[in-house]
Formats: C-alpha cells, structure tokens, sequence
C-alpha cells in the first residue's frame, strides 16, 4: 500500500474529522410528475421551491429529487413547456413523497403538438431536436475561439472549498468556541439553499494571448494568492489539485474531464447516440436574439454523461448561448453528491460568441445520499478584455521568465480590487485573514500532525520528521526480523538543504544497513518543487531482491514481506552515488548521474563462474544520463514529495548508462540504452487505458548480475509495473521490448446490470508481454568467464533467458470495491514448465480514486 498517494486526501480528511455534530433539518422531496389524461411520466419537468432558483429536473422515468436545510421554503413549482405550473405545499424539515400530475395548457404553442394516448417512443429520426443538435456539431470548429487566427483575452480563477449547511449551534459548543471565527463566517446568498463556509481560497489573474499559425499559446501569470495553513500542508499543491478535479470545461470538445471522469459533452460527434433531446422553449437574450432552449438526458442514466440544457443561437452559426450541465447521482462517481457546471457566453462585435463566465461546483460526501452537511467546492472561471483578430509581435506568443516570477505571488490587495473580474463573497473575503489565525493554533496544528501520521505514516518535529511507519518492521528469509528507524528533515530547516536517513538491523543474519542522502538545490527552491533544480549524494547497504520493482528506500514495507513460492535470492548492496537533476518550463528534463555499485550475494543466490569458481563481490562503476519530455505535466505538490496528475499527453523517457572498467574499482566496461513511452488512453464511454511502451539493449559482455533483470513481483499485492506471476529473477536479457496496457472501463458494463449498478464496483483488464533475448557475448554456456546462471540444490536451473516466444500474463479484475480495493485474477499464459510458477494467482490493490 502506498501511503504517498493517500496524502492527497490529507485536506478532506481534516474537515470530515473535524465537521461530525449538529447539523440543520432538511427538508427532503421526490416523486414521480405524470401527464394527467395519459398517466405517462414526463422527462425533464422542471422542479422547485417558490421563489428561488433552487430547483431540478425530473429523470427520464419522471422522478425527482430536491433537497434543502432553508426552512423558509414551504412550497414547490413545477412547469413543463405546454402544461399549467403545478404549486403544491410541502412540510419543511421533513422527507416526504410528492407525486405530481400536470394538465395541458389551455393554449399551448404552435411549435408543440400534444396527442393523448400512449407516449410515443424516443427516436432520433424526424426528431426536430436531434436535428438542431446535428446544426451544432456542424458548426462547432467556428465558433471556437481557435476559429480566429488571434485572440488575447484577461481570465480570472476563483477556487473556494469549504463546508455546506454546517448548524449554527455548531461554534456554541464548548469544544469549537475557539473556533467561533472560523465556524461562523457564512455565506448564504450565493447558492440558494445552501450555507456555504469557505476555508480554502485561490485565485489567479493571467493574461492569455494565441495565434492560430504557427499555433502558439501562451499564459502570463499577473497575479496568484492562496491562503496559507502553514508548513504542514503544500498549499499551492493543494490549489493544484482542486483546480484538477474542477477541471476548465469546454463544451465544444468531445469530452469533458471532470473529477478524474471522462463526460461526453452533449454537442460531442456522436453525442445523438448517447443522449435523448427535447426542444423545450424559445427565448429571447438581452440583444433580442432567437435561442432555442435544446434540453437532454442520457440514454442510460449510469453512463458517464450530462443532463440539462443548453441554448442555441438561431442566426445561422448556431453557437452555444449558455449552457447548464448536470450530473446525476447514478453515475459511478466516489464521494461526490452532486456536480454542476453553468457556462455563460458574451457576443463579440463579429457576432460570434465566447465564453465569459464557467462555474463548476460539487458536493462532497461519504455516500450519495442528501445529508445534513456536506464538503463543497466551487471554481469560477471569468474571462473579460476579449480581442480578436489583432496580431502582436512574436515576441507576445513566446514564453518568457516572467510567467512564474515571484512578484505575481505577492500582489497587494490594491492590485486585486482593480483588478478581479469577478467579486469576493464577505465570508470569502475574510478567509485569507482566519486561516492565517488558524494555523497558529496549537489545536489544529495537532489534528494536522495526527492526519500526516495515519496518511503518511510520518510524525513531524518542525525540522525533521520519522518515518515512514509502515517500515519501521518487515522480515524476510535472509534477515529474519528487521526492525527500521529513519527520517528526514522538512523546509521547517531548510528549503534548499534536505537530508534522509534511516538504519536498520537484520536479527537473523545479524547485520546493521543504513541509508543516508544530502540534497542541494539549485534554484534556491524546494527540490520538489517544479522546475527541479538539484544535485544529491547518497550512500546506501541494504539487501535487495534482484528484479524487484519496489523503490529502493522503500522495500521494508512490512505488508510486503508476505511472499509466494521460493524467495530466498538476495543481494547485499552497497551504492555511493551522485545524481543531478534539471528541470525545465517546458516540462523537459535531464539528469546525469555516477555510481559506485557493489553487490554480494545473499541467501541461496551464488556468483559462480566456471574459470575462476566462487566470488563474492561484483563491484561496478557506471556514470549515466537521463532525457525526458512530459508536455503540459502538472502535480499534486507536498511539502516534500510530489505526484503526477494524469492527463492525455505522452511521457518519453530515455536512459543511457556506462560501466567504467578499472574506474574506482569497476570491472565492466558496458554501455545500455533503455526508452519508455507511457500515455493514457482517455476512451470516453469505454474509460481510460493506462499504455506503456517500453525497451532497451545492452553493448558488452558481463555477468548476469548487470544484466536486464525483469520487474517481478511474488507478493500478494497487484503491481501495475511489475510481472504480477513471474519470479524473481527468473529471466534475464540483454535487449527487451515490451508493452503494458492497463484498461479501466469505469463500470461501462457493470451499469448494464441492474444488481451489478448498485454496488458501483469498476472492470478492469489487463495485458502484459515482454520480448526479449540473451546474445551469445553474453551467454554462459559459451563464455566460463561469466557467472553460472543460478539453479537450485538439485541443478534445476530457475534463472533463464526469453527466447523467441515472449512472455505474456493478463489480468482481469474489479475496483472500486468499497472504493478503495481493487481484486485482480491474474493468468500466467507461457513458460509454465519453470519451477515453482504460479499459473494463475489472486492479487489485490488499495486505491484512493473517485
């Protein structure tokens, strides 16, 4: 289990931990709305309280579902284009059943033609309002802002995130008094029926400027600030990661990505195959200009798709006027109550439109059911000083240094009153200045140190922290108990010097194995910061399983330490090494390194060479370099570790290493090249696969140890990198191709079936092969000088080489079981005659995902 990759949960858990007591009664509604004379249920009725915006649509079977903790609303309204608005009383505070019938108007519009009987069947063909959506798609690449060959325009980001509908008596007791001014700083005006309490603000000016020919796009930073909750959290790498999850939306695009979900927009090529639509108003905008008000609903109410409206222009361009996006709780979505997304567009003096305004917000929560409160996000996009068409010297499409420079982080609150597009709620206007108190606090600064010891497994001391806790006991054949002590220092001590260090001590072979590296940066910034600018030197002596996948300093993982089959071929290593590592704004990056490498063998595994018989050391000098390239690459930031955000673009990897024979005591001369291209496969409806595609050879003759070694894995947990049913060095190379593709159907199939749907469980399939070859330089059998490849006490051999059949394993298997656990069956389908494989094998893995 990576307790990394749980730490970006850090910020939700805080205030799940924190938000458990009183709450305001809501008042909770849903029924079925029918035609009166026909008793078919009617799609897309609009439903809500009286008087206020607050309101939803009916599903494709008639149903709704409206909730609200505001007491003052004591009735609702629904309307249907054709049909007399219904008004019917509720009781507020309560959960009630409100079944709703709906008469024909008595004069109903010339476009819409009402027939009693039975309700005719949804088709798209002579559907008037698949028609109009075919003119939309038609149009689509002109009424993108791309469509010009310049445009330039000022956007301002709001990100908020905080808490809905928290009691009132919530500060008043006794334990959160000291935090009456936090609890206490409400907004109740921006979103009707809810009290939103902000915590988290971010906000970002940039100038945008593009040319279509040569296509340049290029964003200057203005201004950005973020509120501060001091060392403990990453606090831009929080901003980063929401404004991921609420990624920008453009609807002209086939899809949207939201929550880590791939949505089909409702303009989309094919989105007539997907969605049902219904022509239901005609409106006039503020220039008195035609729109058709064009509404839909999905085919299947569990595929991963809006509904709602959007409203077209009808002056031949039929471009999207505004639009509100839905999403329906069936949908196989973790955490997430509720998620809209509202998009206003402004016409240009050309008479096209451009977007002028996004909001995306989301309810979050434990299950999917309406509750008291809830954890609440909002992010507004407003874009203004729109200018198209005037073309700028080249020097304004190019990047330049200033888009990250420092003074844009430090803008003064002058700058930001002139200068926002947009306003500040009260309760977000006070929230930079309450969580500067709140972070002084001694109480909070304890629930953050005891969140970052169950996600992180870390316990922080300012400057230095210990850690990781999952590694303070594991065991193994070759050292029986092994208890583990280490950590590292914080930018509590520094931001450009960071140290780690750990030691351990093996009670069956009695041995003591350390670790410690010093890092430098560069750039007078974090070393994990982007762009990477650093140098480290490190020493290390510890055991390692040839052919393992697992990071070095990370092995002693105790729930790791259960293996299947033989697991008795060790080495004992020691590495001096220097690396360094430069990143640039471009995203490309290389490193350069040296090695001093020694390794002994340990446990069963012997170096044995037939012309100078036993040895017992191998000692290798090796100096390497490193090229990659990860276009518009963005991370989840912490304090001292970052992730990679998954997006659509490619990763190119390119690794070249050098031994250096009577180098510091080298004994090999070689030189490698290994090449890696990993890319998700977003698929729409179908998912996402996660491809990579991968090789490598080796120039020179050396013993199997320096050798290509495949990832293997023999534990019982799932490795997506590694050979889930190969042995630990079970084969070796000298050159290898392979390919892994790892597919995520995100219940694609499961919300077919009815009893399947419930339970919100996620297919997966998988598929792994690997090439690969030993040349005769390098083969044994022909060279005595080489070491024997290994084979156990009765001289079966269990080390071999691929031949000219690869090795292949699948997998198929079900996530998001009780959201965190993935179960995979693996099947081995070759080399089956090795001793002690597994053909086929049950493997788990713990994912925190939406």
């Amino acid at each position: 289990m990576d307790f990394k990759k749980f730490y970006k949960s850090l910020f939700f858990s805080i205030f799940f931990f924190s938000v458990t007591s009183l709450f305001a009664q809501t008042t909770v509604i849903t029924g079925t709305v029918t035609d009166a004379g026909n008793k078919q249920t009617l799609p897309f009725v609009v439903v809500g309280f009286t008087g206020t915006t607050t309101g939803v649509t009916t599903d494709n079977n008639g149903k709704y579902r409206i909730s609200t903790t505001n007491q003052t609303y004591k009735q609702i309204k629904i309307s249907f284009l054709g049909y007399k608005d219904a008004f019917l009383s509720i009781v507020p505070g309560k959960e009630q059943v409100v079944n709703v019938k709906l008469f024909p108007a008595a004069q109903q519009l010339t476009e819409v033609n009402i027939k009693a009987g039975k309700k005719p069947k949804y088709r798209n063909k002579d559907n008037p309002a698949v028609e109009l959506i075919r003119k939309v798609i038609e149009n689509k690449e002109k009424n993108r802002p791309e469509a010009y060959n310049y445009v330039e325009y000022r956007e301002y980001d709001k990100m908020m995130f905080g808490a809905a509908n928290v009691s009132t008596q919530f500060s008043d007791r006794k334990f959160f008094r000291k935090y009456k001014f936090i609890l206490d700083n409400r907004d109740s005006t921006s979103i009707p029926g809810k009290s939103i309490l902000p915590i988290f603000l971010n906000e970002k000016l940039l100038q945008t400027y593009y040319r279509k020919n040569p296509e340049k796009n290029r964003e200057i930073v203005l201004g950005e600030k973020n509120v501060n909750f001091g060392p403990a959290v990453d606090n831009a790498g929080l901003a980063q990661y929401f404004k991921h999850l609420y990624s920008k939306v453009n609807i002209y695009d086939n899809n949207i990505l939201l929550i880590t979900s791939q949505f089909l927009s409702p303009i989309s090529d094919n989105s007539p195959n997907y969605y049902k639509f219904f022509i239901t108003d005609t409106v006039t905008d503020a220039k008195n200009q035609k729109l058709v008000e064009l509404s839909f609903t999905p085919r299947n109410t569990n595929d991963v798709l809006f509904e709602g409206r959007i409203y077209v222009t009808l002056d031949g361009n039929y471009a999207v006027q505004k639009a509100d996006l839905l999403v329906n709780k069936h949908i196989n979505i973790n955490f997430i109550r509720s998620i809209q997304v509202n998009l206003e567009f402004q016409q240009n003096p050309d008479n096209r439109y451009h977007l002028s305004k996004s909001t995306t917000i989301a309810d979050f929560g434990a299950t999917k059911k309406d509750a008291k409160s809830s954890l609440f996000g909002m992010r507004t996009i407003t874009y203004g000083n729109y200018v198209v068409n005037n073309p700028r010297p080249d020097t304004a499409y190019t990047k330049q240094s200033e888009e990250s420079s420092d003074e844009a982080k430090n803008r003064n609150d002058a700058f930001w009153q002139k200068n926002r597009l947009d306003t500040l709620t009260t309760a977000e206007s006070k929230v930079y200045k309450n969580i500067d108190s709140l972070k002084d606090m001694p109480s909070f600064k304890r629930t953050v140190d005891i969140a970052t010891i169950l996600l992180a497994g870390y316990k922080g001391f300012n400057k230095f922290e210990i850690g990781p806790a999952n590694t303070f006991y594991s065991f193994n054949p070759v050292e029986g108990f092994k208890l583990r002590l280490g950590g590292r220092t914080t930018p509590g001590l520094s931001k450009r010097y960071y140290f780690e260090t750990y030691l351990a001590y093996g009670f069956k072979d009695e041995k003591f194995k350390g670790f410690l590296s010093a890092t430098y940066s560069l750039n007078n910034k974090s070393i994990y910061k982007f762009p990477q600018d650093y140098i480290r030197a490190s020493f290390q002596r510890d055991t390692k399983i040839p052919g393992a996948s697992l990071q070095f300093v990370e092995e002693d993982n105790f729930l790791l330490s259960f293996k299947r089959g033989v697991n008795d071929k060790y080495l004992y290593n020691d590495n001096y090494k220097i690396d360094y590592v430069h990143e640039f704004e471009s995203h490309f990056s290389y490193t350069a390194g040296f090695n001093k490498w020694t390794q002994s063998p340990a446990g069963s595994l012997y170096f044995n060479s037939p012309l100078n018989g036993q040895i017992h050391n191998l000692t290798t000098t090796e100096i390497s370099a490193g090229l990659r390239y990860a276009p518009n690459e963005e991370f989840y930031q912490g304090k001292i570790y970052r992730i990679p955000l998954p997006n659509k673009y490619p990763i190119f990897q390119l690794q070249y290493t050098a031994g250096l024979k009577n180098v510091f005591g080298g004994e090999y001369n070689y030189q490698k090249f290994d090449g890696r291209i990993d890319k998700r496969v977003y698929e729409s409806q179908l998912g996402y696969a996660d491809v990579a595609v991968y090789g490598g050879k080796l120039f020179g003759t050396v013993p199997y140890p320096l050798l290509g070694i495949p990832h293997a894995n023999q534990t019982y947990a799932y490795d997506i990198d590694s050979y889930n049913l190969m042995n630990f060095l079970e084969f070796v190379y000298d050159h290898y191709e392979g390919i892994r593709i790892d597919q995520h159907f995100m219940g694609f199939f499961f919300n077919k079936v009815p009893l399947l749907k419930r339970l919100k469980w996620r297919e997966t399939l998988s598929l792994k092969v690997l090439y690969g070859g030993l040349s005769d330089k390098n083969d044994p059998s022909i060279h005595p000088s080489l070491y024997q490849l290994p084979v156990d006490a009765n001289g079966v051999p269990v080390t071999y080489t691929l031949g000219h059949t690869p090795y292949v394993e699948g997998s198929v298997g079900i996530e998001n079981i009780f959201k965190l656990i993935r179960i995979d069956f693996v099947e081995r389908f070759n080399y089956l005659d090795h001793p002690n494989v597994a053909n086929w094998g049950i493997r788990t893995r713990i994912k925190f995902d939406f």
